[in-house]
């Protein structure tokens, strides 16, 4: 089971599809271990730096790098905050756009969950009913597909 290409996609042999590809634009901006599990944590409620970067066990440096490459691909925004008697500082929040990432990122946990688990490995389930969530690929009208149903073109 393969996707199905079409198009310049399907006739390009063995061209390197480059900037062009959604894919690899993505990887460029997310594609390191610390950008996702910084979003990781974003995810679960992390929001101010020093939450970050000792949750994710990186160094402030690298944090830094990584949110600040994170804000600038529109994924996260920094708000100001103050505690009281504190200088104001900045928390990481998602954008809209960095919200539309939770499929892709509960995709990587099912998949992990599935693939390579560990006893003791937090799990995914539905608030409402207990259920386990997964990621599943679905078009806009609502029907579940497969592999083999999606035509890239």
């Amino acid at each position: 089971m393969t996707l199905q290409t079409q198009g310049l996609l399907a006739g390009r042999g063995d061209t390197p599809l480059g900037d062009s590809c959604p894919i690899d634009r993505t990887l460029q901006l997310l594609g390191n271990r610390v950008s996702l599990l910084l979003l990781r944590e974003t995810f679960y409620g992390a929001t101010r730096f020093e939450q970050l970067w000792r949750r994710v066990g990186v160094t402030e440096a690298t944090a830094a790098q990584r949110l600040r490459e994170l804000v600038d691909g529109g994924v996260l925004e920094r708000r100001p905050y103050r505690s009281p008697g504190t200088r104001t500082r900045q928390e990481y929040v998602l954008t809209p756009a960095g919200h539309d990432l939770m499929p892709v990122i509960l995709g990587m946990f099912d998949w992990g969950a599935h693939h390579i688990g560990r006893d003791g490995s937090p799990t995914a389930t539905h608030a409402s009913c207990g259920a386990e969530v997964r990621s599943v690929p679905r078009c806009r009208q609502g029907h579940d597909v497969t592999e083999s149903d999606i035509v890239i073109s």
